[in-house]
Protein backbone atom coordinates (compact mmCIF):
# COMPACT_ATOMS: atom_id res chain seq x y z
CA UNK A 1 0.00 0.00 0.00
CA UNK A 2 1.09 3.57 -0.61
CA UNK A 3 2.71 5.30 2.38
CA UNK A 4 0.31 7.78 3.98
CA UNK A 5 0.84 11.44 4.72
CA UNK A 6 0.34 10.60 8.40
CA UNK A 7 3.47 8.42 8.39
CA UNK A 8 5.37 11.14 6.54
CA UNK A 9 4.24 13.66 9.16
CA UNK A 10 5.44 11.43 12.00
CA UNK A 11 8.81 11.12 10.23
CA UNK A 12 9.06 14.89 9.91
CA UNK A 13 8.28 15.33 13.61
CA UNK A 14 10.68 12.57 14.68
CA UNK A 15 7.98 10.61 16.52
CA UNK A 16 8.95 6.91 16.99
CA UNK A 17 6.52 4.74 15.01
CA UNK A 18 6.19 1.79 12.64
CA UNK A 19 4.96 2.36 9.12
CA UNK A 20 2.57 -0.60 9.07
CA UNK A 21 0.61 0.27 12.23
CA UNK A 22 0.57 4.02 11.58
CA UNK A 23 -0.60 3.65 7.99
CA UNK A 24 -3.41 1.32 9.08
CA UNK A 25 -4.43 3.74 11.83
CA UNK A 26 -4.60 6.60 9.34
CA UNK A 27 -6.60 4.62 6.80
CA UNK A 28 -9.07 3.68 9.54
CA UNK A 29 -9.88 7.37 10.13
CA UNK A 30 -13.50 7.89 9.03
CA UNK A 31 -12.86 11.48 7.93
CA UNK A 32 -9.52 12.82 6.69
CA UNK A 33 -9.73 16.21 8.39
CA UNK A 34 -7.51 18.32 10.62
CA UNK A 35 -9.67 17.27 13.54
CA UNK A 36 -9.07 13.62 12.66
CA UNK A 37 -5.34 14.27 12.38
CA UNK A 38 -5.38 15.98 15.77
CA UNK A 39 -7.20 13.08 17.44
CA UNK A 40 -4.85 10.55 15.92
CA UNK A 41 -1.80 12.57 16.96
CA UNK A 42 -3.18 12.72 20.48
CA UNK A 43 -3.17 8.90 20.65
CA UNK A 44 0.58 9.12 19.94
CA UNK A 45 1.07 11.54 22.83
CA UNK A 46 1.48 14.52 20.52
CA UNK A 47 -0.69 17.55 21.35
CA UNK A 48 -1.78 19.47 18.26
CA UNK A 49 -3.75 22.56 17.41
CA UNK A 50 -5.33 23.77 14.18
CA UNK A 51 -5.26 27.37 13.02
CA UNK A 52 -6.99 29.36 10.33
CA UNK A 53 -4.55 32.00 9.09
CA UNK A 54 -6.31 35.02 7.61
CA UNK A 55 -3.16 36.80 6.49
CA UNK A 56 -1.36 34.39 4.15
CA UNK A 57 1.71 36.59 4.24
CA UNK A 58 2.30 35.22 7.76
CA UNK A 59 3.00 31.71 6.43
CA UNK A 60 6.77 32.04 6.79
CA UNK A 61 6.39 32.95 10.48
CA UNK A 62 4.94 29.52 11.28
CA UNK A 63 7.67 27.15 12.51
CA UNK A 64 7.91 24.01 10.33
CA UNK A 65 7.20 21.19 10.08
CA UNK A 66 3.45 21.60 10.02
CA UNK A 67 0.48 20.24 8.12
CA UNK A 68 -1.34 22.45 5.62
CA UNK A 69 -4.02 22.09 2.96
CA UNK A 70 -2.78 23.17 -0.45
CA UNK A 71 -4.61 22.63 -3.73
CA UNK A 72 -7.28 20.53 -2.00
CA UNK A 73 -4.74 18.09 -0.53
CA UNK A 74 -2.82 17.80 2.74
CA UNK A 75 0.91 18.56 2.52
CA UNK A 76 3.73 18.74 5.05
CA UNK A 77 5.61 22.05 4.97
CA UNK A 78 9.18 21.12 5.87
CA UNK A 79 11.08 24.38 5.47
CA UNK A 80 11.41 27.71 3.70
CA UNK A 81 14.29 28.61 1.44
CA UNK A 82 15.53 30.86 -1.33
CA UNK A 83 15.83 30.27 -5.05
CA UNK A 84 18.69 31.49 -7.27
CA UNK A 85 17.03 34.90 -7.61
CA UNK A 86 16.63 35.25 -3.86
CA UNK A 87 12.86 34.74 -3.83
CA UNK A 88 11.30 32.80 -0.94
CA UNK A 89 10.36 29.18 -1.64
CA UNK A 90 8.27 26.60 0.24
CA UNK A 91 9.66 23.09 0.57
CA UNK A 92 6.93 20.56 1.28
CA UNK A 93 6.16 16.86 1.07
CA UNK A 94 3.13 15.49 -0.76
CA UNK A 95 2.46 11.73 -0.86
CA UNK A 96 6.11 10.89 -0.37
CA UNK A 97 7.37 13.41 -2.96
CA UNK A 98 9.46 16.44 -1.96
CA UNK A 99 8.33 19.55 -3.87
CA UNK A 100 9.59 23.13 -3.90
CA UNK A 101 7.37 26.00 -5.04
CA UNK A 102 7.71 29.78 -4.98
CA UNK A 103 5.99 31.28 -1.94
CA UNK A 104 3.48 33.22 -4.06
CA UNK A 105 2.42 30.14 -6.00
CA UNK A 106 2.05 28.07 -2.84
CA UNK A 107 -0.04 30.66 -1.01
CA UNK A 108 -2.37 30.98 -4.01
CA UNK A 109 -3.42 27.34 -3.52
CA UNK A 110 -3.18 27.28 0.29
CA UNK A 111 -6.54 27.66 2.06
CA UNK A 112 -4.99 29.16 5.21
CA UNK A 113 -5.44 26.13 7.50
CA UNK A 114 -2.50 24.59 9.36
CA UNK A 115 -2.01 21.94 12.01
CA UNK A 116 0.83 22.48 14.47
CA UNK A 117 2.03 19.53 16.57
CA UNK A 118 4.28 19.55 19.64
CA UNK A 119 5.94 16.17 20.31
CA UNK A 120 8.10 15.58 23.37
CA UNK A 121 10.37 12.78 24.60
CA UNK A 122 7.41 10.60 25.62
CA UNK A 123 5.61 10.86 22.28
CA UNK A 124 5.48 7.56 20.43
CA UNK A 125 3.20 5.07 18.75
CA UNK A 126 0.92 3.08 21.09
CA UNK A 127 2.61 -0.25 21.96
CA UNK A 128 5.57 0.86 19.88
CA UNK A 129 8.05 -1.73 21.27
CA UNK A 130 5.91 -4.70 20.21
CA UNK A 131 5.14 -3.23 16.80
CA UNK A 132 8.82 -2.45 16.25
CA UNK A 133 9.83 -6.00 17.18
CA UNK A 134 7.29 -7.41 14.72
CA UNK A 135 8.59 -5.05 12.03
CA UNK A 136 12.19 -6.20 12.63
CA UNK A 137 11.18 -9.86 12.50
CA UNK A 138 9.35 -9.24 9.24
CA UNK A 139 12.56 -7.82 7.81
CA UNK A 140 14.54 -10.81 9.14
CA UNK A 141 12.09 -13.22 7.51
CA UNK A 142 12.47 -11.37 4.22
CA UNK A 143 16.24 -11.71 4.30
CA UNK A 144 16.05 -15.38 5.29
CA UNK A 145 13.79 -15.94 2.28
CA UNK A 146 16.20 -14.09 -0.04
CA UNK A 147 19.27 -15.96 1.24
CA UNK A 148 17.60 -19.39 1.09
CA UNK A 149 16.28 -18.71 -2.40
CA UNK A 150 19.74 -17.62 -3.57
CA UNK A 151 21.30 -20.77 -2.13
CA UNK A 152 18.72 -22.96 -3.85
CA UNK A 153 19.35 -21.23 -7.18
CA UNK A 154 23.12 -21.66 -6.86
CA UNK A 155 22.63 -25.31 -5.89
CA UNK A 156 20.37 -25.85 -8.89
CA UNK A 157 22.81 -24.18 -11.30
CA UNK A 158 25.67 -26.36 -10.02
CA UNK A 159 23.84 -29.69 -9.88
CA UNK A 160 22.16 -29.12 -13.27
CA UNK A 161 25.50 -28.19 -14.81
CA UNK A 162 24.18 -24.92 -16.16
CA UNK A 163 27.45 -23.19 -15.34
CA UNK A 164 29.20 -25.16 -18.12
CA UNK A 165 27.49 -23.27 -20.95
CA UNK A 166 27.38 -19.49 -21.37
CA UNK A 167 23.91 -19.73 -22.95
CA UNK A 168 22.40 -21.51 -19.92
CA UNK A 169 24.07 -19.05 -17.55
CA UNK A 170 22.57 -16.13 -19.50
CA UNK A 171 19.24 -17.94 -19.68
CA UNK A 172 19.15 -18.35 -15.91
CA UNK A 173 19.91 -14.67 -15.39
CA UNK A 174 17.22 -13.63 -17.89
CA UNK A 175 14.67 -15.86 -16.15
CA UNK A 176 15.50 -14.36 -12.75
CA UNK A 177 15.24 -10.86 -14.21
CA UNK A 178 11.87 -11.85 -15.68
CA UNK A 179 10.61 -12.97 -12.27
CA UNK A 180 11.69 -9.65 -10.74
CA UNK A 181 10.12 -7.52 -13.48
CA UNK A 182 6.83 -9.42 -13.56
CA UNK A 183 6.68 -9.31 -9.76
CA UNK A 184 6.85 -5.52 -9.97
CA UNK A 185 4.06 -5.70 -12.56
CA UNK A 186 2.01 -7.75 -10.10
CA UNK A 187 2.54 -5.07 -7.45
CA UNK A 188 1.49 -2.32 -9.86
CA UNK A 189 -1.62 -4.21 -10.93
CA UNK A 190 -2.54 -4.76 -7.27
CA UNK A 191 -1.89 -1.04 -6.58
CA UNK A 192 0.76 -1.93 -4.00
CA UNK A 193 3.31 0.84 -3.48
CA UNK A 194 6.80 -0.04 -4.68
CA UNK A 195 9.51 2.59 -5.03
CA UNK A 196 11.41 0.33 -7.45
CA UNK A 197 8.37 -0.15 -9.68
CA UNK A 198 7.64 3.58 -9.67
CA UNK A 199 11.21 4.46 -10.63
CA UNK A 200 11.33 1.93 -13.47
CA UNK A 201 7.89 2.85 -14.77
CA UNK A 202 8.89 6.49 -15.06
CA UNK A 203 11.88 5.78 -17.34
CA UNK A 204 9.94 5.82 -20.63
CA UNK A 205 6.73 7.58 -19.64
CA UNK A 206 5.48 8.86 -16.28
CA UNK A 207 2.46 6.82 -15.09
CA UNK A 208 2.62 4.79 -18.31
CA UNK A 209 2.48 1.48 -16.45
CA UNK A 210 -0.64 2.52 -14.54
CA UNK A 211 -2.38 3.59 -17.76
CA UNK A 212 -1.57 0.34 -19.58
CA UNK A 213 -2.51 -1.88 -16.64
CA UNK A 214 -5.93 -0.18 -16.43
CA UNK A 215 -6.78 -1.28 -20.00
CA UNK A 216 -9.02 -4.28 -20.60
CA UNK A 217 -6.27 -5.70 -22.79
CA UNK A 218 -4.03 -6.04 -19.72
CA UNK A 219 -5.89 -9.27 -18.94
CA UNK A 220 -7.00 -12.29 -20.93
CA UNK A 221 -10.74 -11.64 -21.29
CA UNK A 222 -10.81 -10.61 -17.62
CA UNK A 223 -9.91 -14.16 -16.52
CA UNK A 224 -6.30 -13.57 -15.53
CA UNK A 225 -3.90 -10.67 -16.01
CA UNK A 226 -0.86 -10.79 -18.27
CA UNK A 227 1.30 -9.94 -15.25
CA UNK A 228 0.11 -13.21 -13.68
CA UNK A 229 0.96 -15.02 -16.91
CA UNK A 230 4.40 -13.41 -16.92
CA UNK A 231 5.43 -14.36 -13.41
CA UNK A 232 4.08 -17.88 -13.98
CA UNK A 233 6.03 -18.24 -17.21
CA UNK A 234 9.36 -17.05 -15.84
CA UNK A 235 8.90 -18.84 -12.51
CA UNK A 236 8.04 -22.24 -13.99
CA UNK A 237 10.72 -21.87 -16.69
CA UNK A 238 13.34 -21.22 -14.01
CA UNK A 239 12.22 -24.23 -11.95
CA UNK A 240 12.25 -26.58 -14.96
CA UNK A 241 15.66 -25.30 -16.09
CA UNK A 242 17.14 -25.91 -12.63
CA UNK A 243 15.43 -29.23 -11.89
CA UNK A 244 15.11 -30.77 -15.34
CA UNK A 245 17.87 -29.25 -17.54
CA UNK A 246 17.28 -31.95 -20.15
CA UNK A 247 13.99 -30.24 -21.03
CA UNK A 248 15.72 -27.07 -22.25
CA UNK A 249 14.65 -27.87 -25.84
CA UNK A 250 11.02 -27.90 -24.73
CA UNK A 251 11.54 -24.57 -22.99
CA UNK A 252 12.94 -23.17 -26.23
CA UNK A 253 9.81 -24.25 -28.11
CA UNK A 254 7.50 -22.70 -25.49
CA UNK A 255 9.52 -19.48 -25.63
CA UNK A 256 9.07 -19.37 -29.40
CA UNK A 257 5.30 -19.68 -28.97
CA UNK A 258 5.36 -16.58 -26.72
CA UNK A 259 7.11 -14.28 -29.19
CA UNK A 260 4.01 -13.32 -31.25
CA UNK A 261 2.53 -11.91 -28.02
CA UNK A 262 5.49 -9.55 -27.68
CA UNK A 263 4.77 -8.05 -31.10
CA UNK A 264 1.08 -7.60 -30.26
CA UNK A 265 1.94 -5.93 -26.95
CA UNK A 266 4.35 -3.43 -28.51
CA UNK A 267 1.99 -2.59 -31.39
CA UNK A 268 -0.95 -2.20 -28.98
CA UNK A 269 0.94 0.26 -26.80
CA UNK A 270 2.25 2.26 -29.76
CA UNK A 271 -0.80 2.48 -32.02
CA UNK A 272 -3.82 1.75 -29.81
CA UNK A 273 -3.31 3.53 -26.49
CA UNK A 274 -0.20 5.59 -27.40
CA UNK A 275 1.28 4.93 -23.96
CA UNK A 276 4.33 2.95 -22.93
CA UNK A 277 4.59 0.68 -19.91
CA UNK A 278 8.30 0.36 -19.11
CA UNK A 279 7.83 -2.88 -17.18
CA UNK A 280 5.77 -4.38 -20.02
CA UNK A 281 8.36 -3.40 -22.63
CA UNK A 282 11.12 -4.82 -20.43
CA UNK A 283 9.22 -8.11 -20.22
CA UNK A 284 8.99 -8.31 -24.02
CA UNK A 285 12.73 -7.60 -24.30
CA UNK A 286 13.48 -10.39 -21.82
CA UNK A 287 11.42 -12.85 -23.87
CA UNK A 288 13.51 -12.01 -26.95
CA UNK A 289 16.72 -12.28 -24.93
CA UNK A 290 15.55 -15.76 -23.95
CA UNK A 291 15.05 -16.59 -27.60
CA UNK A 292 18.58 -15.51 -28.50
CA UNK A 293 19.99 -17.52 -25.57
CA UNK A 294 18.24 -20.61 -26.94
CA UNK A 295 19.27 -19.80 -30.51
CA UNK A 296 22.96 -19.12 -29.95
CA UNK A 297 23.19 -21.97 -27.45
CA UNK A 298 22.13 -24.38 -30.20
CA UNK A 299 19.00 -25.49 -28.39
CA UNK A 300 16.84 -24.75 -31.43
CA UNK A 301 18.96 -26.72 -33.89
CA UNK A 302 18.58 -30.15 -32.30
CA UNK A 303 16.28 -31.85 -29.83
CA UNK A 304 13.03 -29.98 -30.50
CA UNK A 305 11.65 -32.17 -33.29
CA UNK A 306 9.91 -34.51 -33.01
CA UNK A 307 7.93 -33.10 -30.12
CA UNK A 308 8.59 -34.74 -26.79
CA UNK A 309 5.86 -36.34 -24.70
CA UNK A 310 7.15 -34.24 -21.78
CA UNK A 311 5.59 -31.19 -23.47
CA UNK A 312 2.22 -32.28 -22.06
CA UNK A 313 3.12 -32.32 -18.32
CA UNK A 314 5.23 -29.18 -18.72
CA UNK A 315 2.34 -27.32 -20.33
CA UNK A 316 0.05 -28.62 -17.59
CA UNK A 317 2.50 -27.27 -15.01
CA UNK A 318 2.35 -23.80 -16.52
CA UNK A 319 -1.45 -23.94 -16.54
CA UNK A 320 -1.73 -25.26 -12.98
CA UNK A 321 0.65 -22.65 -11.56
CA UNK A 322 -1.14 -19.89 -13.48
CA UNK A 323 -4.50 -20.94 -12.03
CA UNK A 324 -2.97 -21.03 -8.53
CA UNK A 325 -1.44 -17.56 -8.94
CA UNK A 326 -4.74 -16.24 -10.27
CA UNK A 327 -6.66 -17.67 -7.31
CA UNK A 328 -4.23 -16.06 -4.86
CA UNK A 329 -4.48 -12.67 -6.60
CA UNK A 330 -8.27 -12.90 -6.72
CA UNK A 331 -8.39 -13.76 -3.00
CA UNK A 332 -6.18 -10.76 -2.18
CA UNK A 333 -8.37 -8.43 -4.25
CA UNK A 334 -11.54 -9.71 -2.57
CA UNK A 335 -10.07 -9.36 0.92
CA UNK A 336 -8.84 -5.84 0.14
CA UNK A 337 -12.22 -4.82 -1.25
CA UNK A 338 -14.13 -6.23 1.73
CA UNK A 339 -11.86 -4.42 4.22
CA UNK A 340 -12.44 -1.00 2.65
Amino acid sequence: MTATIFTDYLNALGVPHTAGYSDRAFRAMPFKSLFGFSRLMQSYGVPSEAWQVTDKAQLTTIPPPFLAREGGRFVIVRSFGRDAAGATTVNFCCYGRNITLPLERFTEQWDGTVLLSYPDASSREPDFARHRFNEIMTGVKRWVLIICTALLIVWGVVTAGLYRNISTICLTLVNLAGIAVTWLLILKSQKVHSASADRICGIIEQHGCDTVLEQKASSFYGIFSWSEVGITYFGVSTAILLLFPGEIHTLALINGCCLPFTLWSILYQKFRIHTWCTLCVTTQILLWLQFFCFLFGGWWSTGIWPLRLSLIPITATYAAVLMAVNRVMTFIKERTASSQ
